[in-house]
């Protein structure tokens, strides 16, 4: 698997959250069937084209904090301004609720999306409740 194809299958896994909520790093990395694999989601989110439908920015590092960095060239703050926009409480550190706004998708024990086949992405860059 190339690295635009792990990209095209993390955007759209991110593209299924719905407004108002979160997941990790990890969760995405599951969710997509690579187990071990959050940091890699993260450089896939990096790589994504600004600005983009794509709601990176509800994506969120396992202790429920935006990872913030120089590296980031200020998009950990954008990111901060955004969940702020949904109704996601985020303090000056980046900690947010993530319990409260953790999103839950309903997938059987051990199924994983089966998103962007290679070289083609589904399409999926907006959730339903992305519509406000």
């Amino acid at each position: 698997m190339g690295q635009a194809s792990f990209d095209l299958r993390v955007w759209d896994a991110v593209s299924l959250i719905p407004f108002g909520q979160l997941a990790t790093y990890g969760q995405i990395a599951e969710l997509i069937g690579a187990y071990g694999c959050a940091r890699q989601v993260g450089w896939a989110l990096r790589r994504l084209p600004l600005p983009s439908a794509v709601p990176w920015h509800r994506v969120v590092n396992a202790k429920g904090k935006i990872s913030m960095s120089l590296s980031r060239e200020g998009s950990d703050w954008m990111q901060r301004e955004m969940l702020i926009t949904e109704g996601i409480p985020v303090d000056l550190e980046g900690v947010l609720q993530l319990q409260q706004h953790h999103w839950r998708p309903k997938l059987s024990e051990g199924q994983c999306l089966e998103l962007a086949p290679q070289g083609a992405s589904s399409g999926r860059f907006r959730s339903a409740q992305d519509a406000h």
